[in-house]
């Protein structure tokens, strides 16, 4: 018997078990067997499905490959399709926003912390001691220009300052886009 036989028969088997069949005789298993149990069946149901992919495969269960994806690049036409806010939004809702425009399955999406490194890099964010004792991004003089200011917002553990980006400084950001996606390169 070869192996495909093998895991036929198997198969068989764990599908009479998954109907609640006694595989010997093909006669039903009483309802108060565990072999009933609507979660051993869905087990069950699982383990036929992946011994029929093996079946498929000649004998291997196929490896799922990941694709390596391309890396971020938003062309010029895409970015016209950005959704500015009128209000101020957090650097992540505008690397959300600006991820909204290309293909998740194709391409790298761009973290919000390269936008945020660039702005550091070109001296529109700073690195400041909070309230709390804690390392935090601020704006400099030139950022609050921009459009870049802190709000203050009540989350689960209490108040938190973040900053925000208004609609100029939204602008700014995607006209520099190209020097953000080459930092995140690096």
């Amino acid at each position: 018997m070869t192996e495909l036989e093998k895991i036929a028969y198997a198969k068989a088997y764990i599908e009479s078990l998954a109907n609640g069949l006694n595989p010997l005789t093909g006669q039903a298993v009483p309802d108060t067997d565990v072999i009933n149990n609507v979660r051993i069946s869905r087990c069950l149901f699982y383990v036929s499905d992946i011994l029929r992919q093996v079946m498929e495969n000649g004998g291997a269960l196929k490896k799922k490959t990941k694709t390596a994806k391309a890396p971020f690049l938003l062309d010029y036409e895409a970015r016209k399709s950005f959704r500015y806010s009128e209000l101020p939004i957090p650097i992540s809702e505008i690397a959300k926003r600006i991820n909204e425009l290309i293909q998740p399955e194709e391409m790298k999406k761009l973290n919000y912390k390269f936008i945020s490194d660039w702005l550091m890099h070109a001296g529109f964010l700073i690195m400041a001691q909070g309230d709390d004792g804690k390392a935090t991004r601020k704006p400099t003089e030139d950022g609050m220009r921009l459009g870049i200011s802190t709000e203050q917002r009540q989350g689960q553990k209490g108040i938190y300052t973040v900053v925000v980006y208004n609609k100029m400084a939204q602008q700014f950001i995607l006209d520099n886009l190209d020097a953000v996606i080459e930092l995140s390169k690096r």
